[in-house]
């Protein structure tokens, strides 16, 4: 409108015809709440002073004051000034601890214990990819390396149902306490035969030593050294890698070997041995809520 009327004299008037606005609109000029700035400023006087309160309890604080004030507004005030407390994050209860570390229960033979983790990593156009692997403690075997741009408790239970379909049931699964391991659907397929979960402590990987040194190991020699253009080529060369691991890799810690190999030598029978000192504590038993 000033361009209008400094450059091309027009007349206010024509301006606002041209520009389709009212001339009330183009004269009208802000008016200063003072009012509303005294609330603001106390406002703030006030979070100062009791810390942890909210809106309903500033309105108070304002009507014993003398302020002709009403909730809504005040709930506005206090959000447009970003007074709003943070919400309470809720606890949630860790089912891990220290005695189910690794380095105490020991897997002892072939499909003794388990380990399991998940590792993130992204293709080449940003998006997300969600590594899931699941080692043999005892003969260092990647017996599942799977990648998804999601994976839930389901996906987690299908994954455990195909292993346990090649390779047998597990005496016991370590695991940290992440929401897919705790799901209640992970807890009724653990109950249903009798597998022991040991959940290590929060915030202590290194109690899950295999399954942390599996996914750094796979991260270093091969996930940070490919760039997949897409899911499906981090599928293909994900199993490429398992093959790898499994056949070829030497592991230090089982003599040099392979873990196929290893596991070879083993026999059948060490597969099916089961020592009851390995399991932790029960599950816990599922209440049926109808739904």
């Amino acid at each position: 409108m000033e361009h209008w009327c400094e450059e091309w004299r027009y007349t206010e008037r024509n301006a606002c015809r041209l520009a389709e606005q009212p001339r009330a609109t183009q004269r009208y000029e802000a008016r200063i709440d003072w009012e509303e700035r005294r609330i603001r400023q106390r406002l703030h006087e006030l979070a100062k002073q009791h810390p942890g309160s909210g809106y309903r309890r500033m309105t108070k604080l304002l009507q014993r004051e003398g302020m002709a004030v009403n909730k809504k507004r005040v709930q506005r005030l206090w959000r447009e000034e970003g007074l709003r407390n943070p919400p309470r994050k809720r606890r949630k209860r860790a089912r891990g601890h220290s005695g189910n570390s690794c380095g105490v229960k020991k897997a002892e033979h072939k499909n003794h214990v388990w380990c399991w983790d998940f590792t993130m990593d992204e293709t080449a156009d940003g998006r997300r990819l969600k590594w899931f692997s699941v080692v043999d403690e005892f003969t260092r075997e990647c017996l599942a390396l799977e990648v998804e741009r999601r994976m839930t408790a389901r996906d987690v239970v299908r994954i455990l149902t195909w292993l346990e379909a090649q390779h047998g049931t597990p005496g016991a699964i370590r695991s940290d306490n992440g929401p897919e391991f705790i799901a209640r659907a992970v807890q009724k397929w653990l109950a249903a035969r009798n597998v022991g979960p040991l959940y290590i402590a929060p915030g202590s990987p290194w109690e899950n030593g295999y399954s942390e040194s599996f996914n750094s190991r796979m991260k270093a020699e091969f996930a940070d050294r490919e760039l997949f253009g897409s899911l499906m080529e981090a599928k293909v060369l994900g199993a490429e890698y398992q093959r790898y691991w499994n056949q070829e890799r030497l592991h230090s810690g089982i003599g040099y070997q392979p873990p196929a190999e290893f596991a070879a030598e083993l026999g059948p029978d060490s597969a099916t041995l089961r020592p009851p000192q390995v399991r932790s504590t029960p599950p816990p038993t599922l209440i049926s809520t109808g739904t």
